[in-house]
């Protein structure tokens, strides 16, 4: 089934009052080649029901918070090939953590409540538990929670010692730095997966720097991860494929080199580039306004076009469209 999008009537972000001065950006400082505004297509993306939850590492210093949480979010940049999908946040300053030390955020969604606490074992004991001098809490208020500290606890041998704290149970694992304190228990929540923007421009170099001003922009809202690679995919797939073995495959209505040879196209002559941004979020307002920002950041800097990616409605439970958010 390819990935399809609406043929409704395109607009340009300029329609809609969006002019250079209240963008945030000096005027001197607009990336895009043309006089006017990018084109902002008629359409929607298409969001997923997930399950997600908030993971605050802490450490002796930043670097080791961080260390741990890019460990702990590795290999996981879509439910297709990781069974999860996670991303940093933001950084968290040691007036804000149970521990007084500095912290990192980390979101981790996945399709259920069940694979959700498998993973947050997984990923805590083999990438937070193994790191020098961190702990590990959870960072979401939530009525459901799974059983992830009191599962690592065994690591300790028998010797592993548990402490209540105003009504919050904690794991003190010996480890051969100390101990790693850990709570027994995470928050989940429902969630929305797979808001996305599709940022199509001159060039590699014009897309790339349209979508990294995006994503920077996206990043300063709280509750949402851009999951890929810094943020930003290249490889952005369709479900199904020719082989019959393949769940996904390329995308070839926006791959610009098969633009003289797919059965469809959404790639203009002007266009030689296209990349994609994927927005999880714990709710639906924080993953639109990241699409709002990340739309206005890439119309700043140099996108020709901003569309996205949809089913045509027959596989998300949420459609975002565009227009809406202008």
């Amino acid at each position: 089934m390819p990935w399809t999008r609406d043929t409704c009537t395109r607009i340009r972000i300029s329609d809609f009052g969006f002019r250079i001065s209240n963008l945030g950006i000096p005027k001197s400082e607009i990336r895009n080649p043309k006089s006017e505004m990018p084109e902002i297509i008629n359409t929607f993306a298409e969001a997923f029901s997930m399950w997600a939850s908030r993971v605050i590492i802490t450490a002796e210093t930043p670097a080791w918070a961080m260390i741990a949480a890019q460990s702990m979010t590795g290999f996981a940049t879509s439910i297709i090939g990781c069974k999860l999908e996670a991303g940093i946040e933001e950084e968290v300053s040691p007036e804000k953590t149970l521990d007084g030390r500095p912290g990192v955020s980390v979101l981790v969604f996945t399709t259920d409540a069940e694979s959700l606490g498998k993973r947050l074992v997984e990923r805590i004991g083999q990438s937070v538990m193994t790191c020098p001098t961190t702990a590990c809490f959870n960072g979401l208020d939530s009525g459901r929670t799974v059983d992830v500290g009191g599962k690592l606890r065994y690591f300790g041998d028998g010797y592993q010692i548990s402490k209540v704290l105003g009504g919050r149970r904690f794991w003190r694992v010996p480890v051969m730095d100390g101990e790693f304190l850990v709570d027994e228990r995470f928050g989940i929540q429902p969630a929305i997966g797979g808001g996305n923007l599709l940022i199509l421009g001159e060039d590699v170099a014009a897309t790339l720097h349209a979508a990294e001003a995006a994503v920077v922009a996206m990043r300063a809202v709280r509750g949402v991860i851009m999951p890929f690679p810094g943020g930003i995919v290249r490889s952005g797939s369709k479900t199904g494929s020719k082989y019959k073995f393949l769940f996904a495959s390329t995308n070839d209505p926006y791959c610009p080199s098969l633009r003289a040879f797919a059965p469809e196209t959404h790639v203009p002559p002007e266009v030689g580039c296209v990349l994609e941004i994927v927005i999880d979020g714990l709710d639906m307002p924080a993953v639109e306004e990241a699409m709002r920002r990340g739309m206005q950041a890439a119309a700043q800097q140099g996108a020709l076009q901003i569309s996205a990616g949809n089913y045509g409605g027959a596989l998300g439970q949420y459609q975002i469209r565009l227009h809406s958010l202008l």
